[in-house]
């Protein structure tokens, strides 16, 4: 198994998402070969059963003890079809073909019973998760930097949709993107040989698409990935350019947040709590609890606008939240009492 399979730990969420992401392979690959009785596809299945099979025993040692014997019992098949292949034995090869049938068709199909056993609905996404979090840990040499950074991007959309700032924030599936995104966009930063913007744009690009994306937002996700630093994107040039109105307009809101929140926690905030967007006809007012006021920092946060600005069509002013004032209630003073005596 690749080394950032070696790194999911056995048993948990992101274990599942990975078997959950060979079954699926696998499974296409099964359908594939009921079409025909070609080698290749034929030979294609038994790969990728042989890669879920391990996937089950090196991370889900509870399912493979269930699951063992019937998946051996089909590789086992799958294999003597592809001897038979080897050897052009065609009557023995159909016999076979038509057991395997037998055992992965119908209500008791051998697919549904490992399926079953798998993530379903709500899981999906949390497994799915679980597994991006685990890759994010074993390639990203800056894990706590790019965790702030997550933070401070989440908090950031939020505010923009509270603020009513545009319609992309009041979009869940780009928060999810979003929220992602963040996760992930350190894992270019250990490439020496490319930008790390580009070399983690390339390696998500070569991930098998996690359970519950499509490959639309996941696309949108490595775009959102590759420019939240460096150059920005340009309409006409570059993927980019192959993306309709509507979709790079996502990119430089996604792009956009993660560039401010880079921003920010160079100028010194570590968490997006406070965050208060304030839009009028002319411009939008982000409130950022604790930012400094020197020229460094406007600097940083001029430059790390700019794309979202660009996205917004109105200038971003960033001030600093004024401090709540703590009101205390006094207790009412008592009057001490006095008694008046009448004098002889």
């Amino acid at each position: 198994m690749r080394q950032r399979s070696r790194l999911v730990p056995v048993g948990a969420l992101a274990a599942e998402c990975l078997a959950l992401e060979r079954f699926e392979l696998a499974r296409q690959l099964h359908a594939k070969a009921l079409r025909t009785e070609k080698p290749k596809p034929w030979h294609a299945l038994r790969i990728g059963l042989k890669r879920f099979r391990y996937t089950v025993e090196s991370l889900l040692p509870e399912h493979y003890a269930s699951w063992s014997d019937n998946l051996k019992r089909l590789q086992d098949i799958l294999g003597e079809i592809h001897d038979l292949d080897v050897l052009t034995a065609v009557v023995k090869k159909s016999d076979l073909i038509e057991t395997y049938r037998r055992l992965t068709l119908g209500k008791t199909s051998l697919w549904n019973i490992w399926r079953s056993g798998l993530p379903t609905n709500g899981r999906v996404e949390a497994a799915a998760l679980a597994r991006l979090r685990a890759t994010a840990r074993a390639v990203d040499p800056h894990v706590r930097r790019t965790s702030q950074v997550s933070r401070i991007s989440i908090a950031l959309f939020d505010a923009f949709k509270r603020g009513d700032a545009a319609p992309a924030f009041c979009d869940t599936a780009l928060r999810r993107i979003l929220l992602t995104a963040a996760r992930l966009h350190g894992v270019g930063n250990a490439s020496t040989r490319k930008p790390p913007q580009k070399a983690a744009r390339k390696f998500l690009l070569g991930l098998v698409v996690p359970p519950g994306w499509t490959n639309e937002d996941w696309e949108l996700l490595a775009l959102a990935v590759r420019y939240h630093r460096g150059a920005e994107p340009r309409a006409k040039a570059g993927s980019f350019s192959k993306l309709s109105a509507e979709q790079q307009n996502s990119v430089r809101a996604l792009a956009g947040v993660l560039r401010l929140a880079r921003a920010l926690r160079k100028c010194g905030v570590l968490s997006g709590s406070g965050f208060r967007a304030e839009k009028s006809a002319d411009t939008i007012v982000l409130r950022v609890p604790g930012l400094p006021d020197d020229a460094g920092t406007a600097a940083r946060l001029a430059a790390g606008k700019h794309l979202l600005e660009e996205y917004l069509r109105l200038p971003l002013i960033m001030k600093t939240a004024a401090k709540t004032e703590k009101v205390v209630t006094l207790a009412p003073q008592q009057v001490p009492e006095f008694s008046v005596l009448a004098s002889d």
